[in-house]
């Protein structure tokens, strides 16, 4: 069979984007939980998200109008990226810390691969096999303090369901788009009748529920929100689902397991993060995790 490729300049700038933009994220997310319920906290992202994407799809001359059946494709791609895996995690963020969900998020790394094989025939990769293990017990590592001073009460449990519920709705996001882009769907067009398909879906869900289409009027809450809406929806997505159609899914997703490395950054700064001899191992599996998918394969 023929070598994967190698990554290329405009691959390590996309996932290094896409790093930094959701990394910052729950931070972001985590000023959203509380006054708001969670469902419309992601309408309003993507209320805002999505005509920035139409308008970016736009300006790079990529075609809007599709099928019936791709609508159906673009439907099902807003319910699981734009929709389910976001207020699944939204809510779990009120019973359980960020450390923990970048944690769990870490594990699509391992099912996009997994997934990948089942849905899309792709190969299985030993190595990112490896680097995606040793990724997330290096994240479990680096974020042990957490993880020891959680109390396994009925909410918290929940709240891991809630995080697993979203990770494998993400994963199946990931298997939708990496389809639409082996027909040659544009992936920004694609993204953004998602983006529209999932925030009606949680209009429709929030009217259900008779929740309030209100929103926090404070600082924190708005400087969020379009951090979510521009930089962690519209930047990102359009530089990961890219990504994921330049060099699989599988590889893509291991920036799922770098992101809690910025949020450890970040809290180190703002929060106080203290580094322990398992955090320091933690790093390190890491970063040899990493260097193990960015490694370009042999022939397999």
């Amino acid at each position: 069979m023929t070598p994967r490729p190698r990554f290329t300049r405009r691959d390590f700038g996309l996932y290094a984007a896409v790093i930094i933009a959701w990394g910052f994220s729950w931070i972001a997310m985590h000023c959203q939980v509380g006054v708001v319920a969670p469902e419309i906290s992601v309408f309003w992202r993507f209320l805002l998200a999505a005509p920035m994407m139409f308008g970016f799809a736009a300006v790079r001359k990529e075609r809007l109008l599709f099928s019936p059946g791709d609508h159906v494709a673009f439907l099902c791609l807003g319910i699981a990226l734009f929709c389910t895996n976001f207020a699944l995690f939204y809510y779990a963020a009120q019973w359980i810390t960020s450390g923990l969900l970048a944690v769990v998020f870490s594990l699509a790394s391992v099912m996009n691969v997994w997934m990948g094989a089942l849905i899309l025939g792709a190969p299985i990769d030993r190595r990112v096999m490896v680097g995606g293990t040793l990724g997330f017990l290096g994240v479990a590592l680096l974020f042990y303090p957490q993880l020891a001073r959680t109390r396994l009460d009925p909410h918290v449990l929940i709240g891991l369901g809630l995080c697993v519920g979203g990770t494998l709705s993400f994963s199946i996001g990931n298997m939708i788009s990496a389809r639409l882009q082996r027909r040659k769907i544009p992936v920004v067009a694609a993204s953004a009748w998602g983006m529209l398909y999932g925030t009606v879906v949680l209009g429709i869900y929030a009217v259900i529920r008779n929740q309030p289409f209100r929103i926090d009027p404070r600082l924190p809450y708005l400087a969020g929100l379009l951090y979510l809406a521009l930089m962690a929806s519209v930047v990102a997505f359009a530089c990961y689902l890219t990504l994921l159609g330049r060099i699989g899914v599988d590889r893509a997703a291991y920036v799922t397991v770098m992101l809690p490395l910025v949020a450890l950054v970040v809290s180190t700064i703002v929060e106080g993060y203290r580094w322990t001899i398992p955090a320091g191992c933690g790093l390190a599996a890491v970063l040899t995790g990493n260097l193990l998918v960015l490694r370009t394969p042999g022939r397999r």
